[in-house]
């Protein structure tokens, strides 16, 4: 599978672009504010509904206009044509896929595989253990409907037994039965979310350490380690997450809020059994965050049979040469990459192929192919 070719009409500084792609490496070149990240955004958006730069579609909108149009088309296995229309008047985003509305945007995850490195991704080494959550559940889901529909139910349950809860606290109730009612469906769902991430992380701790060999040979050892549940629960794992349950249960009501469950774990990552986000140098975390990213490529490869789309946003400027030069070299083993340069100063390093484009983005906004 690859993207063929790209429409954008008015979102941020793209009124009328259109460009063709190659099916191999694509190198998006031009100075700053041009609109290189808006190009991924869009390629973002046509394979999982949602941009990946900003919180609301809205943001994506050129100033002054209503709405945005994304139009792209896939070839492979089969040719698909997707585009996606949002309205700021109307606040309604449409996604059509080969000229049918998509009822349910979770319909779409998995079908158009997709990872993305940028510099954003300093969050998933160095921020919150959401961004983590986020990353873990991201890879799974695209690789799994089955995933996909457990977190979309466990949030619906998540929901649900927050309203529960405020109630409780407001009414002063103590019958506590539709509370009991939610937890043994909070526990079930809950335990099935852990199972999967944790024969996820069995599995992509392989992929991750190939990754991290490639870019840094045998330097340095990557490990992930799942920490769920207060790290009380190894064994038996219903039982142990009714007790914690119960027992954080009067906290939960004055609190009115859910504070145990899968959507409260970690994913702690190491280096040579070393805490990462505690003491590894601006590097580690770069190469750290680049090994998950191939790890995610080649991991939904894998399981899905298809190879993704691989967008890097300026990626080479924050590594060495080094390691610039490791992860350039690893680029020629995927399918279909997008990567973005301001220019090619300092990185001979990049080796351009017979199939692969050099797209320019002029300071006007004009497309040239070189």
């Amino acid at each position: 599978m690859f993207l063929s070719s790209i429409s954008l009409k008015n979102i941020r500084k793209h009124i009328d672009t259109k460009i063709e792609f190659s099916n191999k490496l694509n190198y998006i070149v031009g100075g700053n504010g041009v609109g290189k990240t808006t190009i991924l955004e869009s390629i973002y958006y046509l394979c999982t509904t949602k941009g990946c730069v900003t919180s609301t579609d809205s943001e994506s909108v050129k100033i002054g206009e209503d709405g945005f149009r994304i139009e792209g088309n896939f070839s492979g296995i089969t040719n698909d044509n997707v585009q996606v229309n949002y309205s700021q008047m109307e606040n309604r985003k449409v996604y059509i896929l080969n000229n049918k509305k998509v009822a349910r945007y979770s319909t779409v995850i998995g079908r158009f595989p997709v990872v993305l490195l940028s510099p954003a991704d300093h969050s998933i080494t160095q921020g919150y253990p959401a961004e983590r959550r986020r990353f873990v559940d991201s890879v799974i889901s695209q690789a799994s409907k089955t995933y996909l529909n457990l977190l979309i139910e466990y949030n619906r349950i998540l929901k649900q037994r927050t309203l529960l809860l405020n109630r409780i606290r407001e009414d002063g109730s103590k019958d506590l039965g539709e509370l009991n009612a939610w937890n043994e469906k909070l526990v079930d769902t809950g335990a099935e979310i852990i199972m999967k991430r944790k024969n996820f992380i069995t599995e992509f701790e392989y992929y991750v350490s190939s990754s991290y060999l490639k870019i840094l040979s045998d330097k340095e050892k990557p490990q992930i380690h799942y920490y769920f549940l207060d790290g009380r629960c190894e064994d038996d794992l219903k039982n142990c997450f009714k007790l914690i349950l119960d027992q954080k249960q009067e906290d939960e009501i004055w609190r009115g809020t859910n504070l145990v469950g899968p959507h409260r774990d970690d994913f702690i990552l190491n280096i040579n059994g070393i805490s990462l986000k505690s003491y590894g140098s601006q590097g580690q975390h770069k190469t750290f965050q680049t090994a998950l990213r191939f790890a995610e490529f080649f991991y939904l490869k894998d399981k899905t049979g298809v190879a993704p789309i691989f967008l890097l946003d300026d990626v080479f400027g924050e590594l060495d040469a080094e390691r610039a030069a490791a992860i350039s070299n690893c680029l020629a083993t995927v399918g279909q990459a997008f990567i973005t340069l301001t220019d090619f100063g300092n990185m001979s390093f990049l080796k351009i192929g017979e199939y692969d484009r050099v797209i320019k983005i002029s300071a006007e906004g004009k497309i040239a192919y070189a």
